[in-house]
């Protein structure tokens, strides 16, 4: 009998564990479980927003009011349903998280999580001055939930309307995070630049996640105003904010576990505390936030990623006696029965890629100076020439990452001069690095798949319900694909992190070959190549070239050249030294002299 996945097995712990608690807890841990249900959703929504996307928030504890007294002023003021009461603040939550979001995102750095606390101060004075929300005094009587008559004004009724809402939350967010969508979010870790290439708009990406994680803090913040019944703008404070962003770090900010884990650590210890504390000293506010920043520094210290990957590590190893290895034909779905379309690639020989002019300035330096070449559909073309040439800058200007200052590139007959990295990949180039951009923490399969993203076009609500199997199996199928082409087929759910670096440079490729592209431009891929790893590197460009394949190679390597490049262009300080053939190039004095050295 097949051992169940830890998947299976969290569903069914934490279902049964809910189904008991009831029958095993007295009321005051009731009440607490309920305290950890609603501070879950909040972390939930941090562990997305900041665990997989990167972006750091202080400012949850705003929608968490936001959610809790929107709903009750329309169930107190008008005398709403508390359902109507919900769908109202999940609206007024996506509004203002639109607005916020599209407004703070663009900023990177530390400005973000600054300009975090300053909405989210803003929004906690919103609540105290506001006359019909109760200034700060707050609003009380507020009415419970009913549902069909069945009333949750009970605590133990409550727990398990709040419990259901947060297992069917961690399991949409499971199933988002290993999504299309989820994917790409998980990328949005480690910069921009590869998003964009991969045709992936980051901006859409961090604000959809942004929102998902306001809306699951508005769910949070109806559901407390409900069990309580009563709400002030002390409860949605910055502390707050910087409680629940605790939550999810101590947790693990990469795990969706981790939003349970850390809820219940931070509610269970701060509880302790407050009993504990007042014995030490009258002053036991203050002392409870040393406690708590001396704890997180020791966790930081011990397990900088939180307390989940310990506890996965633990059932890891009693775990491992009975473990089967994984075998590829034991995985499921990854049977190619419907393959994804194919763009139509164009007949060998016609001029594919023009640069006409190309200039590139920073400042008083001009790193590309009137450079023009052409690139022919079904060639390899080598752009080469000693450091600082120019080379990277003209590759760069090429895939969307710099701007031109003069001078025009057209590819198939369009204007891709001022095109962005996404258009630019949507047209059909795709492209590897001089230092390699992959996601170290996800799997050689995930990796690739990232590349096919732009080729699908699931969505959120789609990943988060599961509905994308059809689409997912299919990717999944082309991406095993890759890696057999590349020879990485044996090892698909391997971390890439814990590759070679000449075996990563080739999972690069398979990622750009993902994408169905019409060009691949590749840069210095045979840098830090062992001479087999460069062989076999060689191999299989060329096989790429024999099916079809246009490939543009940034390299410095002119042995690694010469058997593969059809055309090559050397640039010396930014100019245009020569072009030619591999021959042509080798036998130029000027390109001896500049780059192979006099007499070469």
């Amino acid at each position: 009998m097949a051992t169940p996945s830890p998947r299976t097995l969290m569903v069914i712990g934490f279902a049964a564990a809910i189904a008991m608690a009831p029958l095993l807890l007295g009321p005051f841990a009731i009440t607490l479980m309920n305290y950890i249900g609603i501070y879950t959703l909040v972390a939930l929504g941090l562990v997305l927003l900041t665990g997989s996307g990167g972006m750091t928030s202080f400012g949850q504890a705003a929608f968490v009011g936001i959610g809790a007294y929107t709903t009750a002023y329309l169930s107190v003021g008008l005398g709403w349903s508390p359902w109507l009461g919900l769908a109202v603040a999940l609206a007024v939550t996506f509004i203002v998280a639109l607005v916020i979001g599209y407004s703070t995102l663009h900023l990177g750095g530390h400005y973000l999580p600054i300009t975090t606390i300053a909405w989210g101060v803003a929004i906690y004075l919103l609540f105290g001055n506001f006359e019909a929300l109760g200034r700060y005094g707050g609003m009380t009587h507020i009415p419970p939930i009913v549902l069909l008559g069945f009333s949750f004004e009970r605590m133990d009724r409550m727990f398990f309307l709040i419990w259901t809402i947060v297992g069917l939350s961690l399991l949409a967010a499971v199933n988002l995070i290993n999504s299309r969508q989820g994917r790409g979010i998980r990328a949005l870790r480690g910069g921009t630049v590869l998003v964009e290439s991969l045709g992936i708009d980051s901006f859409r990406v961090k604000l959809a996640l942004f929102i998902i994680s306001a809306l699951l803090a508005a769910i949070a913040g109806w559901l407390y105003a409900h069990m309580l019944r009563f709400i002030s703008p002390a409860i949605f404070d910055l502390r707050s904010g910087i409680e629940f962003l605790l939550m999810a770090v101590l947790g693990g900010s990469g795990f969706v576990g981790g939003a349970v884990v850390g809820a219940a650590t931070v509610t269970i210890v701060k509880n302790w505390l407050q009993d504990l504390l007042p014995i030490v000293s009258s002053n036991s506010g203050n002392l409870e936030i040393i406690v708590f920043g001396a704890l997180f520094i020791v966790l930081l210290q011990y397990s900088p990623r939180g307390v989940m990957p310990i506890l996965l590590d633990l059932y890891r190893r009693a775990r491992s006696p009975f473990k089967r290895p994984i075998s590829v034909a034991l995985l499921p779905d990854w049977k190619d029965t419907d393959v994804l379309p194919k763009r139509k690639m164009p007949e060998a020989g016609i001029v594919l890629l023009k640069v006409d002019r190309l200039t590139r300035r920073f400042g008083g330096l001009t790193a590309v100076d009137d450079v023009s070449f052409e690139i022919k559909a079904g060639t390899v073309f080598a752009l080469i020439g000693p450091n600082g040439a120019g080379k990277s800058t003209t590759f760069n200007l090429i895939t969307g990452v710099l701007k031109p200052s003069e001078g025009r590139i057209t590819f198939l007959n369009r204007d891709i001069t001022a095109a962005s990295q996404r258009t630019i990949a949507g047209h059909g180039i795709a492209r590897t690095f001089q230092h390699v951009k992959l996601r170290p923490s996800m799997s050689l399969l995930e990796n690739v798949m990232l590349g096919a993203y732009a080729r699908t076009s699931s969505g959120y609500v789609a990943g988060a319900l599961n509905l994308d199997t059809a689409d997912e199996s299919r990717v999944r199928a082309l991406a095993l694909e890759q890696l057999k082409e590349v020879g990485l087929g044996d090892k698909p759910l391997e971390l890439a992190g814990n590759l070679p670096l000449g075996q990563q440079r080739v999972l690069e490729i398979a990622r750009a070959l993902a994408a169905d592209p019409v060009v691949i431009m590749l840069d210095e891929p045979a840098a830090g190549l062992r001479s087999q790893e460069k062989q076999a590197l060689a191999r299989l460009l060329g096989g790429l070239r024999a099916k079809g394949m246009t490939i543009v190679l940034v390299e410095h390597d002119m042995e690694f050249l010469m058997g593969l490049a059809d055309r090559i262009v050397v640039l010396n300080f930014g100019l245009r030294l020569a072009e030619g053939t591999p021959a042509e190039i080798r036998a130029d004095a000027k390109v001896q002299d500049a780059y192979l050295g006099a007499g070469a």
